[in-house]
């Protein structure tokens, strides 16, 4: 993981919302630096727009505190706009006109002069790969084409935070690895700082530092995917898996009554002719105990190929945490 600065540029307070009764998002508190790549997770409905919307002041907080560069969001509004690109789910552009004309109009609007504007509207084209495209009308654009000029969009006003919502819907898996690339090599060489809301796991994976799990409104768990897994395994069970050669029947009873042992499944290894006679072992336990595993399957005299204790991905922790919300 890179290393980020200590400038603290989106701290989140207790931020919360309410409509009516019903509550859209309930006490978040979050911070983010310069130059983090940070994702927020979570089902549609889990409240993330109506973060964003609070964050840019969109839309007035019930309760709860916010600072965007250094700006309160539900008071100086347009300040924190200047210093914020925000790319919404549902990209709007003047269909009749270019790409390059779009982006101009945008610089315009922020303030940068005509020439300043179209250089700096050329440059960032090339940025996100629609160089050969800047003269064609948006109108032909295809989802992947739209979503790298909404890219393009938001950095024309050089942004110091740039907020993603749902950035990758409804673009093919060449797209979504291209502009899941461009946003990385923005925090990573341009000191950028971006906020990815979304409910896509595994793309999140791939470039977040850190992860916020999202759920009815309420920040369950946040951290990179280490100290998730960490603090996972510290209150669920611990799968352990081992590969084995010759497994056997008393083996097998021997590892069932080990304490701490909950749950034992086998399959033969079936990946190449070297591995023959070896099986794949997974252990349920309570808590860790690799190392008593270990030594029952030495002092059983059988060949201990590897073993290791399961680190979840992003997928088996959200759905973890999840379910532990839900059973609370």
């Amino acid at each position: 993981m890179k290393l980020m600065e200590d400038t603290v540029v989106i701290e989140l307070n207790e931020l919360t919302k309410r409509y009516g009764d019903f509550t859209a998002v309930d006490g978040l508190s979050l911070t983010l630096r310069k130059g983090e790549v940070f994702g927020l997770l979570g089902p549609n409905g889990a409240g993330k727009t109506t973060t964003i919307l609070m964050m840019l002041g969109l839309t007035e907080r019930t309760e709860g505190e916010a600072r965007i560069c250094g700006f309160d969001p539900a008071r100086s509004a347009l300040q924190v706009k200047r210093r914020v690109g925000y790319m919404p789910d549902d990209l709007g552009f003047y269909e009749d006109r270019t790409g390059l004309d779009n982006l101009v109009y945008t610089a315009r609007l922020n303030g940068i002069g005509r020439e300043a504007a179209t250089l700096r509207a050329k440059a960032l084209l090339e940025k996100v790969g629609l160089a050969s495209s800047a003269r064609a009308k948006v109108g032909t654009y295809s989802r992947g084409m739209r979503q790298r000029l909404g890219l393009a969009d938001v950095l024309i006003k050089n942004p110091e935070v740039i907020i993603l919502d749902e950035p990758t819907l409804g673009i093919d898996p060449e797209g979504v690895r291209e502009l899941l690339a461009l946003i990385s090599d923005l925090s990573r060489n341009e000191g950028i700082t971006v906020l990815l809301s979304s409910h896509q796991l595994q793309q999140v994976q791939q470039i977040c530092d850190r992860v916020g799990l999202f759920v009815k409104g309420r920040l369950i768990a946040c951290g990179d995917l280490a100290t998730l897994s960490r603090e996972l395994n510290q209150e669920v069970s611990v799968d352990v898996e081992l590969a084995v050669r010759p497994w056997t029947d008393e083996l097998a009873d021997r590892l069932r009554g080990l304490d701490g042992v909950r749950a034992l499944s086998a399959e033969v290894w079936k990946s190449d002719d070297t591995a023959v006679g070896t099986t794949l072992v997974t252990l349920r336990c309570d808590r860790d105990v690799t190392s008593a595993i270990a030594a029952e399957v030495i002092r059983n005299g059988a060949e201990l190929h590897y073993i290791r204790r399961k680190e979840f991905g992003l997928d088996d922790i959200y759905h973890r945490y999840f379910e532990k919300r839900e059973e609370g």
